[in-house]
């Protein structure tokens, strides 16, 4: 059964809302301009000064360089950047999904040379899961490794790699078995220098000009031994029991707070009809709901459970409120969106059209609502 038991933040958790939403408030001072969540530009600058106020790798264990606190902690950071718009982007995926995986499956040597570097923000990762042809089928995938001595070659091409312009390496999803009848069999996953030669970085440019996706392309790359990530063969068990991290975050239906803030600021001051005040209101409790249900995704993290069919709710719902927000907000203004009018208008211009890869990224939502319809049918079956 799918259930989000509620939870409340503690004292000491609230302490540390407060002190990061008083450092967000000082950075907007300085004249930072808000920006919609993980599509906001990198700044290496940002994410190297929060790491020094030890917000990245939060629940990275001490001994690799973290700070050994909690699941609901990072929550807690990445809701208040999300919320006013900061550029998360650069530290994101090393933060959010590459150290737990390290956690899980990397050998003692990773740890050590890999993590302290994500925690610092002294290194970035971004990850080589689609490939076209393979979208949320992502067992499909034809980049290819094969063995030879010391380590790997690898052939491919994956597509709408985020971030892969300015980090370091990308945790790449590769064949390294022959296909067989199953084809969730005989994956790895391999860390990859991008710098590497035979590494080639092209970029995908949305329609407003923003680059936030590539591809990438492997022609001959030698990948060492010492950078295949957990077991041979075991690569699609990796990266699904990442998918409770990557899917159920405040990412998933923040990512347009910050022009929901703007005009909350624009609109507190009006005698608004009752009309938008409904529409408001709705928007306001939707987030509340998501927060509650992806706090306590966070809790049972910190439990030790994997609650994937859980936060791939989270992300089917929030990804389509994200959307629908868009248009709550354009039909509210009720005029030509015109991005040098003012920051309303340019965030609103930008999430126009950033939206729609939403319900894309992390998986699409039509596969996700398999996922979620066979837990509910086994779960029935069970209690059947």
């Amino acid at each position: 059964m799918i259930t989000f038991p509620s939870s409340q933040l503690t004292s000491a958790e609230l302490a540390l809302r407060d002190e990061v939403r008083a450092f967000m408030a000082e950075y907007l001072a300085r004249g930072h301009r808000r920006q919609l969540g993980i599509n906001a530009e990198p700044s290496i600058e940002f994410s190297r000064e929060i790491a020094r106020r030890g917000w990245i790798g939060m629940s990275v264990p001490v001994e690799y360089g973290g700070h050994g606190r909690t699941a609901v902690d990072r929550f807690v950071v990445v809701e208040e950047m999300l919320a006013v718009g900061a550029p998360i982007s650069a530290h994101w995926v090393g933060d959010r999904q590459t150290a737990q995986m390290l956690l899980r499956f990397g050998t003692e040597e990773q740890k050590h040379a890999f993590l302290p570097r994500i925690v610092a923000s002294d290194v970035f990762f971004c990850l080589g899961m689609s490939e076209p042809g393979s979208g949320s089928d992502l067992a499909s995938v034809r980049t290819r490794a094969t063995r030879t001595e010391g380590g790997w070659i690898l052939n491919g091409q994956k597509v709408w790699t985020s971030g892969a312009q300015y980090a370091d390496y990308v945790v790449t999803l590769c064949r390294t078995e022959p296909l067989g009848e199953r084809k969730h069999v005989g994956l790895s996953q391999l860390m990859v220098d991008l710098k590497a030669e035979g590494v080639t970085v092209a970029p995908i440019r949305l329609l407003n000009g923003a680059h936030h996706f590539n591809e990438v392309f492997f022609d001959n790359v030698f990948v060492p031994d010492e950078m295949l990530l957990g077991r041979p063969g075991d690569g699609w068990h990796q990266v699904t029991s990442e998918l409770a991290h990557e899917r159920s975050g405040p990412d998933r239906f923040l990512s347009v707070m910050p022009i929901v803030q703007v005009l909350y600021d624009e609109y507190k001051t009006r005698d608004l009809d009752p009309g938008t005040r409904n529409q408001l209101g709705r928007l306001f409790a939707m987030y509340m709901t998501f927060r509650s249900m992806s706090l306590s995704i966070a809790r049972r993290l910190d439990a030790g459970e994997l609650p994937a069919v859980e936060a791939a709710l989270v992300k089917d719902m929030g990804t389509q409120f994200e959307n629908r927000a868009v248009q709550v907000i354009r039909s509210l203004l009720n005029r030509e969106i015109d991005p040098a009018a003012g920051e309303l208008d340019e965030l609103l211009a930008d999430a126009i059209i950033t939206a729609p890869t939403f319900t894309l990224r992390g998986g699409t939502n039509e596969v996700l609502r398999t996922v979620i319809a066979k837990d509910l049918m086994r779960t029935r079956g069970n209690v059947a």
